[in-house]
């Protein structure tokens, strides 16, 4: 089972453009559509799309718009109880894919729901095979949240991974030092900021087919504790480091629609693929069939298997073991 924790979630409005945004101009959109959104609450849409069993942990009040969302979709979730409504996110796209995304700060959360939501991932992940840490904090929630609830699951049946950015990045280098956390997906930007790497380097040499140096900032992560790191680098693809070696993939060619929710459900089609028992190179190539086949659904809508192009998505290695 996969377990997600979304800390931060969102209800999220797609309104859909029928060209360019314009600044201080009137615009009639072409559409908008609703959908329950938060990491990784895309994340178990994923896998709940694909057949396997999940359970999305979060807060919201009794009756939320968000939760009614859920139970439409039939999403299994926990919750911890909170007296203020679910946030709502605005994500506009434009016709060539452009997205721009207004996200508001969420619910603030109280020490006593913090606890209860700690608690809550505790007892749920006694039968989950991952735990996948997902999206920004709220207000009141201390920056080392998700470091304490991997810490806490050390030594547990399941194993962590973690999608997250800013402060709670920051403050989980000690866990991806200690073996706490078994993967990380960060984009380049989130690489950079855990090792100090160039963003503009980065992605210049990624558009260019050269991969050495987010390998090199990647493989910093690893040799630090172990913790594996799929790297979406966009597209380019992603890339993927573990003590074992590393390896790249290249997307199919898309139209992209919306690339909301693509990272998440590049984090879901790996997650899927390794419980499925594939080694690492098919778990990279389902990740970014994953990820590229969400790009070209609109909104947060999850890829269905029958979504995917498996085939279409090339993957080599880059690099050999670690010694």
């Amino acid at each position: 089972m996969i377990v997600t924790v979304t800390a931060n979630p969102s209800l999220d409005r797609t309104v859909v453009l029928p060209g360019v945004l314009e600044r201080g101009a009137v615009v009639r959109a072409l559409g908008t559509r609703s959908e329950p959104g938060g990491k990784g609450i895309n994340v178990s849409r994923v896998a709940q799309v694909a057949g396997v069993a999940t359970t999305a942990i979060l807060p919201a009040p009794a009756g939320d718009p968000l939760l009614l969302g859920l139970d439409a979709v039939g999403l299994h979730h926990r919750t911890v109880e909170i007296a203020d409504e679910v946030r709502t996110n605005i994500t506009v796209t434009e016709p060539d894919g452009t997205t721009t995304k207004l996200n508001l700060p969420g619910a603030t959360l109280g020490p006593a729901q913090i606890d209860g939501l700690f608690s809550l991932v505790l007892d749920v992940a006694e039968d989950a095979d991952w735990v996948a840490l997902c999206g920004s904090l709220p207000p009141g929630v201390p920056a080392d949240l998700y470091a304490r609830i991997a810490a806490a699951l050390s030594g547990s049946r399941c194993r962590v991974a973690v999608d997250t950015s800013g402060a709670p990045l920051a403050a989980l280098v000690g866990a991806l030092a200690d073996g706490s956390v078994d993967l990380i997906k960060p984009n380049t930007e989130e690489l950079c900021e855990i090792t100090g790497a160039d963003v503009a380097d980065l992605d210049s040499a990624a558009a260019g087919g050269d991969f050495t140096p987010t390998l090199d900032a990647a493989r910093s992560v690893v040799g630090s504790g172990g913790c594996a790191v799929l790297a979406t680098l966009g597209a380019a693809g992603a890339l993927l480091v573990t003590a074992d070696g590393a390896w790249q993939a290249s997307p199919p060619p898309i139209t992209p629609v919306s690339t909301v929710g693509a990272g998440d459900a590049t984090l879901a089609g790996y997650l899927l693929a390794d419980m499925a028992g594939h080694g690492p190179a098919e778990a990279l190539r389902a990740a970014v069939a994953h990820g590229s086949a969400a790009a070209a659904l609109p909104g947060t809508q999850p890829p269905s298997p029958g979504d995917l192009a498996l085939h279409a998505v090339r993957v080599s290695e880059v690099s050999t073991p670690f010694v």
